[in-house]
């Protein structure tokens, strides 16, 4: 599919991206964007782009992509903002970017517009919006697939480790799809629900108060918020995004901490996860309480005193409209008690995955 054949685009939406001190990474993610299906001259692509703190040349590089015509597809706004203290960090970028982008649509007349955000050091397949808007048409929020960019000069080792890596996460999910399976995200799924790419209705993200401002896990807040409003997430296979593998990067506990981490790992370091019994008692304990919200009366109070939830806490959580809504926030009220999950090196814990799955399976 080509430009100029390529459908338009079904909803209107705006890309929201943070960036700081990007002016190598973040020409590359325009060009992708410029480039996405259903655009075009006359139906261009919104992108706010929100620069923070940039002591480089990020926003002349911008400008200069403009000047070439490059970006002739994308109705771009750039914003400079100089944060302060406290207030210096992605979180705070990454929600100045996305209240932009929000109050870009609604002055268009657009409330029913989508917000999608990505990171500035990402790069996107041709259909990324097309495809996370045909996946929001049964979700209210989608996730998209993290997929390691190794521009070219992956470690076979690495590789190796980042393979054995989503095996495992991979594992996990076939737990939830024997023992709880979700309904609105069926397999084949990921298990990605990060900042580099995110998709949410204009309406919902104002509903529950926009994203949280936190220095870092401010997109996993913010899916928290939107799963405790009853919101269905879908990981949709289709969705996916290729993110940088550099090890230094611009927020702590972001993906370069991760990329250095794995780094770490082939020079001895052990790689340590949750063990396979961590995950089927989470799992467990929120099927138990997926089935508690649809009991009444005093059949609810009893099964959620069965798992450990007091009366003020049903009380609580009597205005849930949901059973998605239930579980997230009766889930968090469990965890937050909940003694830390034992680890394991990974090749254990794929081991323990792969049998615990088999004896489940074979018991079924």
């Amino acid at each position: 599919m080509t430009l100029a054949t390529a459908a338009p685009l079904a909803r209107p939406c705006v890309v929201c991206i943070p960036a700081r001190n990007e002016e190598e990474r973040l020409p590359i993610l325009l060009a992708s964007l410029a480039q996405q299906e259903g655009l075009s001259a006359e139906a261009p692509l919104r992108v706010v782009i929100l620069a923070n703190n940039c002591t480089d040349g990020t926003v002349p590089a911008i400008r200069a992509l403009e000047d070439a015509g490059a970006l002739a597809s994308l109705t771009l706004r750039v914003i400079e903002a100089a944060l302060e203290g406290t207030e210096a960090h992605v979180g705070t970028a990454r929600r100045m970017a996305l209240d932009a982008g929000a109050a870009w649509l609604e002055a268009e007349g657009a409330p029913d517009g989508i917000l999608l955000t990505t990171d500035a050091d990402a790069r996107l397949p041709a259909d990324w919006v097309a495809a996370n808007l045909r996946a929001l048409r049964a979700a209210d929020v989608v996730g998209g697939r993290l997929v390691i960019d190794a521009d070219g000069g992956a470690d076979p080792r690495l590789a190796e480790l980042h393979a054995r890596i989503e095996r495992y996460w991979a594992g996990v999910r076939r737990l939830e799809d024997i023992l709880d399976p979700p309904p609105h995200d069926p397999a084949p799924r990921h298990g990605d629900h990060t900042g580099a790419s995110l998709a949410v209705p204009v309406a919902l993200y104002r509903a529950v108060g926009g994203l949280p401002p936190l220095p870092c896990g401010e997109d996993n807040a913010l899916v928290s918020l939107l799963r405790e409003s009853g919101a269905r997430l879908r990981h949709c296979p289709d969705v996916r995004v290729m993110v940088s593998a550099r090890h230094q990067g611009r927020v702590s506990g972001g993906m370069a901490t991760e990329m250095a981490r794995r780094g770490r790992v082939l020079d001895g370091e052990p790689y340590l996860l949750p063990e396979a019994a961590h995950w089927q008692g989470l799992i467990l304990r929120r099927a138990a309480l997926r089935r508690a919200f649809h009991l009444a009366g005093s059949a609810r109070a009893e099964a959620c005193a069965r798992l450990g939830l007091g009366p003020d806490a049903c009380a609580a959580l009597e205005t849930c409209p949901n059973d998605i809504a239930f579980v997230e926030r009766a889930d968090r009220i469990l965890e937050s008690r909940s003694a830390p999950a034992r680890e394991c090196p990974l090749d254990r814990a794929l081991a323990d995955l792969d049998a615990l799955a088999l004896s489940l399976r074979e018991a079924a």
